[in-house]
């Protein structure tokens, strides 16, 4: 799925840093830059966009008032360097909120939540009958670099504070990306990944021996969080 997208800010350095942005992401496709509303919502109008990443605090109309004048279909991620408007741009059913200055670690994340929620309406407006596919890679950023990872390599994930190691079966050494867990966890089918520790996400397939309530992938052994025991049982129940 391509994802075409607009940025409208009356500050041409923020139009340019979130454009150098888009243009690493392989599912954005930029088709058009704005410096005021009023210019956005004829281009918008001209050519059709499915994200609009959207200043809040411009003159004449700001953001929160042109949110309100563009087509339905066309989600909203909010940018604004004022933490104050948080609440009136989820009120406005923004998808994401971004407070500059913005990193393109949290431009990333709200651009995955994006694909997240487009997948997730093209789904529904298929027929019932037909059966959906799961993604069978994802991207994250590593290194100032994109990669892909098929779903299939991973074994587990540990997260670090502001950063997850993703242990793959084709490498000895562990991916590094900045994100929370929260955050890839999100990105990862339930179906076949499970969260067993507030600090560690494993694949279920990959699960080959348990030991005094630990999973063990080799010479690692990943602890069950208490507040994980249930839903991990319930999974091995199942099998």
């Amino acid at each position: 799925m391509i994802i075409k997208c607009a940025i409208v800010d009356d500050e041409p350095l923020a139009v340019e840093l979130l454009a150098s942005y888009v243009e690493k992401i392989p599912f954005l496709e930029l088709c058009g830059k704005y410096s005021n509303a009023t210019d956005a919502l004829h281009g918008i109008g001209e050519t059709p966009v499915d994200l609009l990443f959207l200043d809040i605090q411009m003159p004449e109309l700001n953001g929160l008032e042109l949110s309100k004048m563009i087509p339905e279909n066309t989600r909203i991620v909010f940018t604004t360097a004022f933490g104050q408007y948080a609440i009136d741009g989820f009120r406005a059913n923004a998808l994401d909120y971004l407070l500059k200055p913005i990193t393109y670690a949290d431009f990333l994340e709200a651009c995955n939540k994006a694909m997240q929620w487009f997948q997730l309406v093209q789904q529904n407006e298929q027929p019932a009958t037909k059966v959906e596919e799961e993604p069978t890679s994802i991207f994250v950023k590593s290194e100032y670099k994109l990669l892909q990872i098929n779903l299939d390599d991973i074994r587990y994930i540990e997260g670090l504070k502001d950063y997850v190691k993703i242990y793959t079966e084709q490498s000895p050494h562990p991916i590094l990306s900045l994100m929370n867990m929260k955050a890839i966890e999100q990105m990862l089918p339930a179906s076949r990944f499970i969260r067993v520790h507030r600090s560690f996400i494993v694949q279920k397939s990959k699960i080959r021996e348990i030991e005094r309530n630990r999973i063990v992938f080799g010479d690692v052994y990943i602890p069950i969080g208490d507040s994980y025991k249930q839903a991990f049982q319930d999974f091995i129940n199942s099998k």
